[in-house]
């Protein structure tokens, strides 16, 4: 369970510096999502999700 809440706050964290450094680049970046097709999105997220199982899987080993 500690590890689970450490990694919540690494993500607010990290998501709080971009919203906090380059708020402009995260509305480009929304911008560009709503222009992408449902299955676009949801492909985008798949990818990211198996990009860090991956890396999860490395790094704990």
């Amino acid at each position: 369970m500690t590890e689970l809440a450490l990694a919540l706050g690494l993500v607010l964290a990290v998501e709080g510096l971009v919203l906090a450094l380059a708020p402009r680049r995260v509305e480009d970046a929304l911008r560009l999502l709503t222009g992408l097709r449902l299955d676009q999105r949801r492909l985008i997220g798949l990818g990211a999700l198996a990009l860090g199982v991956g890396i999860l899987w490395l790094v704990r080993g």
